[in-house]
C-alpha cells in the first residue's frame, strides 16, 4: 500500500499543545497551511524529546563560521504562538520520528510515522526499515519557527502537574500519596 504523506513545506502554523487536565492530557502536534489543518497524537516524553533535538541542532548550526543559515540564539517574539489548538481531529498516535535538516531550504525537517500495529516479531510484514505504514506527516520549518516551536513545546510539557518536593512524583489535584520513605 502507497504511503499518504501529509507534507507541509512552509506552514503557516506549528506548534505543539494538549487537550485535557494536567495527568490526563492528550498532546498533539498541529500543523496548518492554508485550510489543511492536520492533528497527530503524540506522548509527552516525545513532545519533550523532540523540543530538546531540534534545540540541539538550532545550537549546533548557530555556531558554523558566520552563522550561514541565521538561526536565531533566542526565540524571536514575533514568531511565538500561545494561542490554543484549532479544531483536533486525531489523524494518528504517533510512534516513530525523525528529525532532520534541509540545507537547501535551511529548515528543520519533522517526519511522524503511526504506531505500528504489526507485530515486531514477525519479520516477513515489515519492510527493511521496520516501517508498514500507510500515511506519514512530514513537516519543514524555517530556523525562527523551530525555534519557536521548541520553546513553545518545552512550556506545554512544563505545564502538567506540580512535582511533589519529598518524593519528586506528580502531585494530583484530588490529592497524593507520597512514596517518601520514612527515617
Amino acid at each position: 500500500m502507497p504511503t499518504r504523506v501529509h507534507e507541509f513545506s512552509w506552514p503557516d502554523r506549528v506548534v505543539v499543545g494538549t487537550l485535557g487536565l494536567p495527568g490526563a492530557r492528550t498532546f498533539y502536534l498541529q500543523v496548518r497551511a492554508g485550510k489543511q489543518l492536520v492533528s497527530i497524537a503524540m506522548e509527552k516524553l516525545q513532545s519533550a524529546e523532540l523540543a530538546e533535538k531540534i534545540d540541539e541542532i538550532l545550537d549546533e548550526l548557530s555556531t558554523l563560521k558566520g552563522n550561514p543559515f541565521s538561526v536565531p540564539e533566542g526565540t524571536p517574539i514575533e514568531l511565538v504562538d500561545n494561542d490554543q489548538l484549532e479544531a483536533v481531529q486525531e489523524l494518528f498516535r504517533t510512534g516513530a520520528m525523525i528529525l532532520g535538516w534541509d540545507p537547501t531550504t535551511a529548515q528543520l525537517v519533522i517526519e511522524a510515522y503511526p504506531m505500528s500495529d504489526v507485530d515486531e516479531d514477525d519479520d516477513e510484514s515489515l519492510p527493511e526499515d521496520g516501517i508498514n505504514e500507510s500515511e506519514m506527516l512530514r513537516v519543514a520549518m524555517p530556523v525562527g519557527t523551530a525555534r519557536a516551536f521548541a520553546k513553545r513545546t518545552r512550556e506545554i510539557v512544563g505545564a502538567g502537574r506540580p512535582i511533589c518536593p519529598l518524593c519528586g512524583f506528580p502531585m494530583d489535584a484530588d490529592g497524593h500519596s507520597c512514596t517518601f520513605p520514612e527515617a
